[in-house]
């Protein structure tokens, strides 16, 4: 059996009874959803076939959309009882999937250029930043990069001279860390830890599901969480609780301006679409900060908000949003609830 989808140019074989779909050289938000669509029904199909093959060979870029249907491929592969294979992954993708981890989720087989192969995934070991795709022009920006290292040291400077009362503060009004540490989603779903000033008791986490989620969609807020500190609630509405964010900014985990930074289990929910805000770093600040973020309780409005970013991202326009948010910090009741 051969046959064409005319909507991203998926073919799909069957040698031996496996099915195999070939993708297209591209790999972003529009073949992406053909490309979940497409697997899926295939994994609904009356006839029996326990493995999946994915041909990579013909792909060379790979965007956060991309990763999002082949995450959402292969949970509902799995629910099927279906091992998805990925055949001759180029340099390009391999570089992703280890980026974010997935190298180690799926399995990877070559057919008929073992040799070129094994000599790609070499040069890949050796040159994988090289290959990584450049899903916006913020990510590959000198200027933005430049900002960031200089925006990030002052920061931390600043963070240096304010952490001896931040930190007696926090250890008198409720025992445990001075810190607390999450996990993220930044660009293209890798997971990195988020630094912050511990706002919450030690069990906050633990406690989660007994607080009611005042939000719609796929992140969580409730203005007057229980689980927040005294101390808490006065570094939150400084927005003094994020200045260890500057660490994860130096490190280039994040940006200074960017999209709102996701839990894991916020990710776990999103559509292949919902995806795109991940094409550019997580930014401590950002549109969503400054259009009122602790307001905002629609999923919906922070993906348009993101998007928003991304459709308007200019290296003046960064430097625009972090002047407003200085304006905004000395504003009473401006931080995150």
């Amino acid at each position: 059996m051969v046959s064409q989808n005319p909507k991203a140019g998926f073919q799909i074989q069957c040698p031996d009874g496996i099915p195999l779909v070939k993708l297209p050289n591209r790999l972003s938000v529009l073949e992406a959803v053909t490309f979940k669509e497409t697997c899926q029904k295939l994994c609904k199909q009356p006839i029996s076939f326990n493995r999946l093959v994915l041909d990579f060979s013909q792909t060379t870029f790979i965007d956060s959309s991309g990763i999002g249907a082949l995450v959402s491929n292969y949970k509902f592969a799995c629910a099927e009882g279906i091992e998805l294979i990925l055949l001759n992954p180029n340099p390009q993708v391999l570089s992703v999937l280890a980026m974010t981890g997935l190298d180690s989720v799926f399995t990877v087989e070559t057919r008929g250029k073992a040799s070129q192969f094994r000599e790609a995934a070499k040069r890949h070991s050796k040159q994988r930043d090289r290959h990584l795709p450049t899903t916006h022009p913020s990510v590959r920006s000198p200027f933005k990069r430049v900002i960031d290292i200089v925006g990030a040291m002052v920061g931390l400077g600043i963070t240096t001279v304010l952490f001896p009362p931040i930190a007696i503060a926090i250890k008198l009004d409720s025992p445990g860390p001075i810190f607390f540490g999450q996990v993220r989603c930044g660009w293209m779903g890798r997971r990195f830890k988020m630094w912050k000033f511990r706002s919450m008791c030690v069990d906050a986490e633990a406690r989660k599901s007994q607080v009611s989620n005042q939000a719609q969609g796929a992140f969580f807020k409730n203005e007057n969480d229980p689980r927040i500190t005294r101390v808490g609630k006065f570094l939150r509405r400084t927005s003094l609780d994020e200045l260890p964010q500057f660490w994860n900014v130096l490190k280039g985990e994040m940006s200074l301006v960017g999209t709102r930074p996701p839990t894991p289990d916020e990710v776990d929910r999103y559509e292949v679409p919902e995806w795109q805000r991940l094409d550019v770093k997580p930014g401590m600040t950002g549109e969503w900060q400054v259009n009122g973020r602790s307001s905002i309780r629609s999923f919906e409005d922070v993906i348009e908000l993101d998007l928003r970013y991304q459709k308007t991202w200019t290296f003046r326009h960064d430097i625009k949003l972090i002047f407003k948010t200085i304006i905004i910090l000395f504003r009473k009741n401006s931080g995150a609830a």
